[in-house]
């Protein structure tokens, strides 16, 4: 398989094409080599608009990798300046991490699955993204996301609502990307807070995306 083609051919094909127009994010899914992120058995998908199933060492971890074009469209709505702190909950393969770092200047990655988080640091240390850290933790839990204040929070799955404990931890300017709701739609929504600490809700795109782990039951937090 060509490689390089079928990584230009995803950028000008699937991503451009969904109104993903920023330059800086169409260099990085240029740059970054997307199918050293992808399970072995599936790297000829690594560039399919497709959802890709994450099976480390055989096992089903009942994650999957989002389609290129979603997380392309996600990292444009963030609009990461150079200096900014990221949170991420749900490193899957560490894809969405590797792109979130070619903005950013520091990037905790938060993973549930053990196999995953491993899979994860040895996908980033390959691609020699060494700003991003990977910690195997429940990101579900108040003691997992109370590490700092951040500029950018990203929930790489789906909840059922956005979780309020997360809102606080944003820094004034900051801006959670969560993909929302229950199947089958779901409700790509961006929440940027202000410098006096209140919240503004964007809906991006519908869209669908696997549950994160540890998330299941909802906070009582509603726009």
């Amino acid at each position: 398989m060509d490689f390089e083609r079928a990584r230009f051919n995803m950028v000008e094909q699937q991503i451009r094409p969904w109104r993903v127009l920023d330059q800086a994010v169409l260099e990085s899914h240029l740059q970054l080599h997307r199918e050293d992120f992808v399970p072995p058995p599936m790297r000829q998908l690594a560039f399919s608009d497709v959802e890709i199933p994450l099976q480390v060492d055989g096992v089903d971890t009942g994650q999957c990798m989002l389609a290129p074009k979603v997380d392309a469209r996600l990292v444009q709505a963030l609009e990461i300046k150079r200096g900014e702190s990221v949170l991420e909950i749900g490193t899957g393969s560490g894809w969405m991490a590797a792109l979130l770092a070619t903005r950013a200047m520091r990037v905790v990655s938060l993973e549930i699955h053990p196999g995953l988080a491993n899979f994860a640091r040895q996908n980033l240390k390959q691609a020699g993204l060494h700003q991003v850290e990977v910690i195997q933790v429940d990101g579900s839990k108040p003691s997992a996301s109370t590490l700092a204040d951040w500029d950018v929070i990203v929930l790489s799955g789906s909840v059922e609502e956005v979780p309020i404990g997360l809102l606080a931890k944003l820094k004034a300017g900051g801006r959670l990307i969560a993909i929302v709701g229950r199947r089958p739609v779901m409700q790509a929504q961006c929440i940027t807070k202000s410098a006096s600490g209140s919240l503004q809700l964007e809906n991006l795109f519908e869209t669908v995306a696997a549950p994160l782990l540890g998330f299941a039951r909802p906070s009582h937090f509603r726009f």
